[in-house]
């Protein structure tokens, strides 16, 4: 072999890897969407829409050198079963996930393929990752309000309608997330003379069933936390509550803007757009488990004026002094 053959192999060798990592690159990436609310919900699209933004800041762009598979309405067990197997029958690069139920799911059907969660509720106390500083394994992502949220909600709630004594904390019990608040309203309840039970629902006939009953007898409440399914059910949630004149606080503020008395929660929209930078990270080689969880840092307490006045509540205005947002 003469020395100019040798330099041209020796050259092509070299510049092998680097074409490769360069085509690696600019391969086109797979994101899968588990996501919770239904397909034309806007509180969804907002969410999606965030996200998307998100990615584009930071170059990547549907149809251009990323693929997005998305599947919607993932309220209930065999649904969310369903979607996963064949999210991750698609090979995507990443996972995109929205409550605890598709996270419960996602841990049994894989431990290689990287999953970014959103506002899930005590991801260490249920299982998904080690820790919050040093989360281990496939899963990592950003949390939703701390267990002692429970408390908060009866608390506000109470202020707005002193005259709550029973409070229904209702949400899906095929959920895993939600249950993990209700245990601080529960020991909360004995301080405001409020009797917390749990109200578990899987559909609408159960909802319209329970709240009904609440409705009966005088000095009912509503606690509904952060839950996927209650938020596709809100309007029918909404109306009943107006129906039988119960006070309700609501983990999301959609509901209020959609008629509900008050909310508090985290801006779950932001959540989505920062999302991207965790999807990001993990596209150019960083681990899920290396990411720390972010956990939120600022929380909106809506009141809707419009509905206190329809149930007969005047909110003391240094409680309206105390909101973020007034609808009036």
């Amino acid at each position: 072999m003469s020395r100019r053959e040798f330099i041209t192999l020796l050259g092509g060798v070299t510049a092998w890897p680097l074409a490769a990592r360069a085509q690696q690159a600019s391969r086109m990436r797979r994101i899968a969407v588990l996501n919770s609310n239904t397909e034309g919900d806007p509180v969804g699209q907002a969410r999606v829409t965030a996200f998307l933004q998100g990615l584009a800041k930071l170059g990547w762009t549907a149809g251009g050198n990323i693929r997005i598979d998305y599947r919607w309405g993932a309220t209930d067990a065999v649904r969310v079963r369903a979607d996963a197997a064949e999210l991750l029958a698609l090979a995507p690069d990443v996972i995109l996930a929205s409550t605890s139920l598709a996270m419960a799911v996602l841990q049994q059907a894989t431990s290689t393929v990287p999953v970014v969660f959103i506002g899930i509720a005590e991801p260490v106390a249920q299982g998904f990752v080690q820790s919050l500083a040093h989360p281990g394994g496939n899963m990592t992502g950003f949390t939703a309000m701390e267990a002692t949220v429970g408390a908060k909600w009866l608390e506000l709630l109470k202020e707005v309608a002193p005259r709550v004594a029973r409070v229904a904390f209702m949400f899906n019990p095929d959920n895993p997330g939600p249950g993990q608040w209700f245990g601080s309203a529960a020991a909360a309840g004995p301080q405001l003379a409020v009797e917390v039970t749990m109200a578990p629902v899987r559909g609408p006939a159960e909802i319209e069933a329970a709240i009904t009953l609440l409705g009966r007898e005088p000095g009912g409440g509503l606690i509904l936390p952060t839950d996927g399914f209650t938020l596709v059910h809100r309007k029918l949630i909404i109306d009943l509550a107006a129906r039988y004149r119960l006070p309700a606080i609501y983990g999301f503020r959609d509901f209020t803007t959609d008629g509900g008395l008050v909310s508090y929660d985290v801006d779950l929209t932001d959540e989505y757009r920062q999302a991207a930078s965790y999807v990001d990270r993990i596209f150019r080689g960083e681990r899920p488990g290396d990411l720390p969880i972010q956990q939120p840092t600022k929380y909106k307490f809506v009141i809707n004026l419009r509905a206190a006045k329809a149930l007969g509540i005047e909110v003391p205005l240094l409680l309206q002094q105390r909101a973020d947002e007034v609808i009036e």
